[in-house]
């Protein structure tokens, strides 16, 4: 082999082997930066516009998920008394039947369920009622009361009516305690303003109404599982509280409850439910959800009395599911739906104009 054909071997050799190492040092940056994949794919020249195009070390968009409220860490509760009656609060949110249910350790007030089955997450879910703001927004108008309410007053309307109880003494440790935990979930939220992901995500109103034959059979296949085919849910161990609510019968919430409304319940069921359900990776159609809100809603329940609601019946709820009413829609068409012809002639009034 002549001299030349040894320098022309070895010149190719090595130019193999620059390729091979700018290949590899290629992949791996594609490997741990997934984003450069199209931009190595990219002529010189694009290459070159998309850098000067993109500013040095760009931050991306922030996620839905991360704009949304989300609750402090614990480890972050202070220590002492006050740090004490945090760490109460929490606690009875979480097992509430096991302190004031119908075998409570500190009050027999309510129907055995905890307020967590409602307030997701001892109340730090993103739309499933948590209370981020409760410490900057209350005390606040409540139509149904017409009055102002603040948060002592808002948790024993849930003790009457969501829990079918009777009020908790204003004055115990176990009403500070409560009120205490969920000021401190809203310790960051600034004064005044309303966190994102607060209360419920509503659904857009059917052009129909509700079908409770069609809840049925989303319900046993999606509910029935966790709270029976019956719908009375499933005791602890203990019996002292439930691990998953009864949505009907006895121990459930009483017909003056927020979820009898359809629009409440079908907004919480769709990003709620079945368990482990979020806002992002909802499992129920818009429809499935306000039909398995007619199906539960549509079954008996405790009775509260509500004569004294809504002085003005004009701001009443148009799917509140009792009567009397400021118009003529019929008590079913309220409960049911459709609920847009009543909306429309309810915005009809508030225009001045002859609904």
């Amino acid at each position: 082999m002549t001299e030349h054909a040894v320098k022309t071997i070895t010149r190719l050799t090595r130019a193999i082997c620059w390729l091979a190492l700018v290949c590899l040092l290629e992949s791996l940056a594609i490997f741990f930066y997934p984003e450069l994949r199209t931009f190595f794919r990219r002529t010189p020249a694009e290459q070159k516009a998309t850098a000067a195009a993109v500013p040095a070390q760009a931050s991306p968009e922030p996620s839905k998920a991360e704009q949304l409220w989300s609750a402090p860490d614990p480890a972050g509760i202070p220590a002492g008394e006050t740090g004490e009656l945090i760490r109460y609060g929490k606690e009875l949110i979480v097992h509430t039947a096991a302190y004031l249910g119908p075998q409570g350790s500190v009050r027999k007030i309510s129907n055995g369920m905890n307020c967590q089955n409602c307030h997701l997450g001892a109340g730090t879910k993103a739309w499933a009622l948590n209370f981020s703001g409760v410490r900057t927004l209350y005390p606040v108008y409540k139509a149904r009361d017409d009055r102002m309410v603040d948060a002592v007053q808002r948790v024993n309307g849930c003790f009457e009516r969501s829990m079918n109880g009777v009020p908790l003494d204003t004055a115990s440790r176990e009403m500070k305690a409560m009120v205490a935990y969920m000021e401190w979930l809203g310790k960051d939220v600034p004064e005044g303003s309303k966190p994102a992901g607060i209360s419920l995500k509503k659904l857009a109103y059917l052009d129909r109404a509700a079908d409770p034959e069609k809840g049925q059979a989303v319900f046993m296949t999606y509910c029935q599982s966790c709270h029976g085919a019956d719908g009375q849910g499933r005791l602890n161990d203990k019996g002292n509280e439930y691990m998953y609510p009864p949505l009907w019968g006895p121990h459930s919430y009483n017909d003056g409850a927020g979820l009898t409304r359809l629009s409440n319940f079908a907004g919480f069921v769709k990003n709620n439910m079945p368990f482990g359900t979020t806002y992002e990776h909802p499992l129920l159609s818009d429809e499935d959800a306000w039909d398995v809100a007619a199906f539960v809603d549509s079954q008996p329940r405790p009775h509260k009395d509500q004569r004294h609601d809504y002085k003005d019946l004009t701001k009443k709820p148009i799917d509140h599911p009792e009567g009397p009413y400021a118009d003529s829609f019929s008590a079913k068409q309220h409960k049911y739906g459709p609920f847009r012809p009543i909306q429309s002639y309810y915005r009809e009034l508030a225009a001045g104009g002859k609904p």
